[in-house]
């Protein structure tokens, strides 16, 4: 997802029924009206229902994500089941997500879920458990190869809600080619960022050398929690207390960082996603991004970019020098449905065949898989990624985030915009996160 992108997924924050945030889809094969170029043929030897099947999944459109549902099609659509899967953009699953979870009946047998949306969707009986499936079938598909950590970001209260695929870390991009002529090495602080955007701006005649998704209805409270959590992991909300933690120092100092960005990059960065910034680098108007990891293989694609040769990848920088990076990390799973009416062995069998390790070995570059045993050498991006899961902060996972954040989105952006002096949006802030976290004591 993903995700929060963010950034949605690309910020990938998700609170159906609560809040609008976003999620993605794209579909191949049978069933599907795109093409299959991502679809690995793998082992899905489930046992055949007596009856004709149709198994609906919804799952947000991007090439790190892709290739998974892909691959769920191709190959386990046989005998008497046939899985289908439509494209669909960000804004449209989270509708189809609300609603086919609405009632006792629904539309998709498999959803696409993300780390921030498990403890919503989970603490509000949307979703099956899956402990006795990952049970009932690790050896077969050998699950036991997928990282703990990716199945813990998709556990609520002791239960595990998704089957991990892949994981989404903030991954800095920058112009090699731009950054060695002018003998610039990638950042490691925001100050080291502002510098190096201003020897682009007077060397190169670049205006705007940064990009960063900000996106004002989606993507810019992901922003501010990377920078939050960038000064020791800081959180929106304190978990013993409920209280909310916008008061306090280190928001002051992530709006500041923040803001201090704004002069290297475009005045509408506000209205920018990921595939916008994608478009930043890709015509060469900004030298450096960050983006969440699955937008990172786009960009050294001949197809996308005459620049595709001049891109390297690097962990993001840290807000203060001897932080933690500027970064956030989310793993797309997927999850049951509580109200499909479709046998839950047969599901899970079908998820856990897109997730093998030949589907997830062919993923890459594409993704970056959850299973530990998969060759990443071809990646271009993976070491990268690896690095910004080391430094980056620890996640703050909770029922109440999706919700907190979008209360806090208005006013982020209002400060963007200059509107509200920092302290005036840390006091708006800390209003509007203290009547949501009103239903949550």
């Amino acid at each position: 997802m993903r995700l929060h992108s963010p950034i949605r997924r690309t910020t990938r924050l998700l609170a159906v029924g609560m809040v609008a945030a976003s999620l993605a889809l794209t579909a191949c094969g049978a069933g599907s009206r795109t093409g299959a170029a991502t679809a690995t043929k793998v082992a899905c030897d489930f046992t055949n229902p007596a009856q004709p099947t149709t198994v609906n999944v919804l799952a947000y459109n991007s090439s790190a994500v892709d290739p998974f549902s892909n691959t769920m099609v191709a190959s386990c659509t046989h005998d008497n089941v046939t899985v289908k899967h439509d494209p669909i953009d960000f804004s449209g699953q989270v509708e189809k997500t609300t609603a086919t979870l609405a009632g006792d009946s629904g539309t998709y047998d498999i959803v696409e879920t993300y780390t921030y949306a498990i403890p919503d969707l989970a603490s509000r009986g949307k979703l099956a458990p899956l402990d006795d499936l990952l049970a009932k079938y690790k050896d077969k598909y050998e699950l036991g190869e997928l990282d703990p950590n990716t199945l813990k970001s998709m556990t609520y209260d002791g239960k595990l809600y998704g089957l991990p695929m892949q994981s989404q870390l903030l991954v800095m991009a920058y112009r090699k080619d731009l950054f060695d002529k002018n003998g610039l090495t990638p950042p490691t602080t925001f100050e080291e960022m502002r510098s190096d955007a201003k020897k682009l701006q007077d060397a190169e005649g670049m205006d705007y050398p940064i990009a960063l998704p900000l996106l004002s209805t989606a993507d810019l409270d992901t922003a501010f929690a990377a920078a939050l959590g960038s000064q020791d992991s800081a959180f929106f909300v304190n978990p013993d207390t409920k209280k909310p933690n916008f008061d306090q120092d280190p928001t002051a100092k992530a709006l500041e960082q923040l803001k201090s960005l704004q002069p290297y990059m475009d005045p509408q960065v506000t209205t920018f996603d990921q595939p916008k910034v994608q478009q930043q680098l890709y015509n060469g108007k900004a030298a450096m991004a960050v983006m969440f990891s699955g937008r990172m293989n786009d960009l050294t694609q001949e197809k996308n970019t005459k620049l595709f040769n001049d891109f390297a990848f690097a962990a993001p920088p840290a807000v203060f020098e001897g932080g933690k990076a500027y970064s956030t990390v989310s793993t797309d799973g997927w999850s049951i449905p509580f109200n499909t009416k479709v046998d839950k062995d047969l599901l899970f069998e079908i998820m856990g065949a897109s997730v093998s390790k030949d589907a997830s070995q062919a993923s890459v570059p594409a993704a970056f898989p959850a299973r530990t045993t998969v060759d990443q050498s071809s990646s271009p991006y993976a070491a990268a990624a690896k690095e910004s899961l080391a430094k980056g902060p620890t996640k703050e996972i909770q029922p109440y985030v999706p919700a907190v954040s979008t209360a806090i989105r208005p006013i982020l952006a209002n400060y963007m915009a200059g509107k509200v002096s920092v302290e005036e949006a840390q006091q708006q802030m800390q209003s509007a996160a203290e009547k949501v976290m009103a239903d949550y004591k």
